[in-house]
C-alpha cells in the first residue's frame, strides 16, 4: 500500500478548532499516510500589495504544499452561511501563484460546524469556489459535522459510529481517486 502524501486546509485559525480536528481524524481514517495541515495565517489579499511586493513567501509555500501533495482535504466552518474570510483569502492568493497547483489535484472537502447542518451551506458554495481551479472533487459521501463542539473525545477522535463511517467511506474513495 502506498504512502500518500496528504495536505489539510482547515478554514478556522482557533486552537482547538472542530476543523482541524476533523482534518486529523480523517487523515487517521484514510490509513497510512503523510499528513501535513497547512498554514492559512496569510496577509489579506491587495492587488496593490501583490503589484508593488509580489506574491507573499507564506503563499508561494502553500501553493508548493498543494501541488507537492497527492490529495487535499479542505474542512470549513460555516461563518454566516458561507465558508471562513481566511479560507476565502487563502484561496484568491494562491490563484494569484504561477501555475494552477489544484489542477487534477484529488480534493476532499468536509465541514464541522455548532449548527444542527454541520456547515452544509459553507461547504456547498465552497464547492463552487473550486470550480475555476478544476480539482478533481470528490462528490461524496458528504461530511457534515453537526454539534461539532460535542463530536470528539478527549483524544480527538469522533464519538458517533455514523460520523466515523461516512468520513472513513469519504477516506476509501479519495485513496481511490488517487489511485485512478
Amino acid at each position: 500500500m502506498a504512502n500518500y502524501k496528504l495536505l489539510g486546509l482547515s478554514g478556522a485559525l482557533r486552537e482547538g478548532s472542530t476543523n482541524s480536528r476533523l482534518l486529523r481524524e480523517a487523515a487517521r481514517l484514510f490509513g497510512s499516510c503523510t499528513f501535513e495541515e497547512a498554514s492559512l495565517r496569510l496577509p489579506l489579499y491587495d492587488g496593490d500589495v501583490e503589484a508593488a511586493d509580489g506574491v507573499p513567501a507564506a503563499v508561494e509555500a502553500l501553493s508548493s504544499q498543494i501541488a507537492a501533495a497527492d490529495a487535499v482535504l479542505i474542512s470549513t466552518p460555516e461563518y454566516n452561511k458561507g465558508p471562513s474570510g481566511v479560507l476565502k483569502n487563502a484561496l484568491d492568493w494562491v490563484s494569484r501563484t504561477q501555475g494552477n497547483p489544484w489542477q487534477g489535484k484529488p480534493l476532499a472537502v468536509m465541514s464541522a460546524a455548532a449548527g444542527r447542518a454541520g456547515g452544509e451551506r459553507a461547504q456547498l458554495v465552497l464547492r463552487g469556489f473550486m470550480v475555476p481551479f478544476q480539482p478533481r472533487i470528490l462528490q461524496g459521501p458528504e461530511v457534515h459535522l453537526a454539534g461539532s463542539g460535542d463530536a470528539f473525545d478527549d483524544e480527538g477522535r469522533l464519538k458517533s459510529d455514523i460520523y466515523i463511517k461516512t468520513l472513513a467511506q469519504l477516506m476509501e474513495n479519495l485513496r481511490a481517486e488517487i489511485e485512478r
